[in-house]
């Protein structure tokens, strides 16, 4: 079946879903999308329907919401996109971050019905996708990944497929756990930094040109400098993460000590109740435990997503 074949649809038009669902517009695959405020879906310039019910005839529909609760509500819930087994859409892809259980039992609810399913979790914020560098980790039957990887491709720069099943949802876990890991540890280092007389601009710089510095530093690094944690990722949906990666690790008999260090720092930036902010706010938690006060600095930054 040729790309433009293909009738898609969307469920979750929050910041990540929005704006995946406007580079398939862009990319001339157009998808009906759903979302429970309706505005957000209009604001994607995408087709808008009123119920979930109206994509069950789309031959690939992507999910993209934010916890297993709400995924198996829009799918498994009353007027859910499978509620209806003699009405359900081909493909199910979901970019969800959800539990490797949660993974599998809609797998299974998809099998019964006859419904292909891919677990497709992705790497990135809204930004990351607009500047077209979202990454996206595959799993499932090979030849459903291949039948709608040119989709998968119109959204993010790097698609890889992983396996078979649910181990890309692993796959994302494990990435995520990193990502707090290395954010607690910028924060640190940072502090030390400027602790001892450098600039947060001037260290961040040095770091990110060296060969410690990643996308991630390099993004991170205008948050840092300029104390702005608009939020991107809330602390809140990063311990939603820890919390699965240590049970993951926990069922395999993995320990993780870097993790469970950094889960519980994580745990404390919520307690302290910032849980509306970025996660770059291990900042300010890790400085006020130095005793330094930290100020913006006003220095331009690069995020590395200009390009």
């Amino acid at each position: 079946m040729a790309d433009n074949d293909l009738t898609v649809g969307w469920i979750g038009a929050g910041r990540m879903g929005a704006a995946m669902a406007i580079r398939l517009r862009r990319a001339g695959m157009t998808p009906s999308v759903w979302n429970r405020t309706r505005s957000k879906a209009e604001a994607t310039g995408c087709d808008v329907v009123d119920h979930i019910a109206d994509l069950r005839g789309c031959d690939v529909v992507f999910t993209m919401v934010s916890a297993p609760a709400d995924l198996e509500e829009v799918l498994l819930g009353e007027g859910g996109l499978l509620a209806d087994p003699a009405h359900v859409p081909g493909t199910l892809v979901d970019c969800s971050t959800v539990s490797t259980e949660s993974s599998e039992l809609v797998r299974a609810e998809c099998l019964a019905r006859g419904v292909d399913f891919l677990a497709a979790p992705v790497s990135g914020n809204g930004k990351v996708v607009r500047a077209g560098k979202l990454s996206i980790a595959v799993s499932g039957p090979l030849p459903v990944y291949k039948r709608v990887e040119h989709l998968l491709r119109h959204i993010a720069r790097s698609v890889t497929y992983v396996g078979d099943g649910d181990v890309a949802r692993l796959v994302k876990i494990c990435h995520n756990l990193m990502l707090g890991v290395v954010t607690q540890c910028m924060a640190e280092i940072t502090v030390l930094a400027e602790k001892g007389g450098v600039s947060r601009a001037a260290f961040l710089e040095f770091l990110n040109d060296s060969v410690m510095g990643s996308t991630f530093t390099r993004y991170k690094s205008p948050a840092f400098v300029h104390l702005d944690y608009t939020a991107t990722f809330t602390p809140l949906l990063l311990r939603k993460d820890f919390d699965l990666g240590m049970a993951a690790g926990r069922n395999l008999d993995v320990p993780m000590p870097l993790a469970a260090l950094t889960a519980q720092l994580v745990q404390q930036t919520v307690s302290s109740g910032r849980v509306t902010e970025d996660f770059a706010v291990l900042l300010d938690q890790q400085a006020a435990g130095a005793g330094l006060a930290l100020e913006p600095e006003d220095t331009p930054v690069d995020d590395g997503l200009s390009s």
